[in-house]
């Protein structure tokens, strides 16, 4: 059996997004599937307030949040360095789309992820996604596109996930049933098992 609406929704700017990354790569291989990623800008303040207005208890939960996700990265041979300030990053979200329309997606992915977690790209910022694009071999014009389809499509795919209950990242989707967390990576391989689509010999 083959399998069938296979998403997988990311932020840049989300540690267990990242961490997520190369289990999701494995997975792919260990099936012979291709998950369609997709980007879901998480926007921080509705679920752990504003950074000027968090209380006592949301620090907590941002401190052990850092914390256990260094922990993971740790198992993994990443680097994890929490970001400096809360960013909207819609430009490297956005270019993701960019990146898989000409071809690159992976080589973008991969150092996207890498970039900002070490603080070397600022994902807010144009200017550092394009030269990004460069580096991975994509063609001139994200800016432009961004501006215009990109960005559309972006904010589009953001209301189709929200209407189908994607509330957060990372999430993956298989016929419909969502997985919410890198832990439930698991719970999906039960289930792609239980689908009977084939794993590669």
């Amino acid at each position: 059996m083959a399998a069938k609406d296979l998403r997988f929704y990311i932020d840049y700017k989300s540690p267990y997004a990242y961490l997520a990354k190369d289990p999701i790569y494995d997975l792919e291989r260990e099936f012979g599937v291709t998950f369609q990623w997709l980007p879901l800008n998480l926007y921080i303040p509705d679920f752990l307030g504003t950074v000027e207005g968090r209380n006592d208890h949301q620090w907590r939960r941002v401190r052990y949040s850092y914390m256990d996700a260094r922990r993971f990265a740790n198992k993994q041979g990443l680097t994890l360095r929490g970001p400096t300030k809360v960013f909207y990053a819609r430009p490297a979200n956005a270019g993701m789309l960019y990146a898989q329309e000409h071809g690159v997606f992976r080589a973008y992915n991969d150092l996207a992820f890498d970039r900002f977690w070490r603080r070397e790209l600022d994902p807010e910022s144009v200017d550092a996604v394009t030269a990004l694009m460069d580096e991975v071999g994509a063609p001139p014009g994200f800016a432009a596109f961004l501006a215009c389809a990109g960005g559309a499509a972006h904010d589009r795919l953001r209301g189709e996930a929200e209407a189908s209950g994607v509330f957060g990242v990372p999430t993956l989707v298989f016929d419909g049933e969502l997985f919410w967390g890198g832990d439930r990576i698991g719970l999906l391989r039960e289930r792609l098992d239980e689908k009977g689509v084939k794993r590669r010999r």
